[in-house]
């Protein structure tokens, strides 16, 4: 069971890409992860919309954390192996926001889903999917 708050997953992500992009956390939890981050210049390709990888990195993020507030008893950490997004939108500005659930919490994976949407809009920018492998000390 997590004992963790946002508050912790955003000190760790801190000095980290996450933190580096300006990933915020305001829930985390066994049922669910938010985060969200405010779109800079930084945040778009040389196109000016915004990059996938910004994207794919905050719903890689809001999940990973999930996965950590969901470890199994025993298991210290996880690495993700797989992970799908459609990207269906953009945003030039504003607030991104992510809200990633678990769908299989298991003692070897997880698999969590994600969407991205805008908060100007309301309108859906990715649909992702997460597998992370579990892993345990040796």
């Amino acid at each position: 069971m997590n004992t963790k708050d946002a508050s912790y997953f955003n000190q760790i992500c801190a000095d980290k890409l996450p933190g580096h992009l300006g990933i915020q956390f305001t829930q985390v939890s066994c049922e669910s992860v938010i985060a969200h981050l405010e779109v800079t210049d930084h945040h778009l390709a040389p196109n000016g919309y915004l990059h996938a990888g910004t994207v794919v990195t905050l719903a890689d993020t809001a999940c990973g954390n999930g996965c950590l507030a969901n470890l199994p008893e025993g298991a210290h950490s996880f690495t993700t192996i797989e992970l799908k997004s459609n990207h269906v939108g953009t945003e030039r500005n504003g607030t991104i926001e992510c809200i990633a659930t678990p769908v299989h919490a298991g003692r070897t994976t997880q698999v969590w889903d994600a969407v991205v949407k805008s908060r100007n809009s309301g309108k859906t920018i990715a649909l992702f999917r997460c597998t992370q492998m579990i892993l345990y000390p040796k």
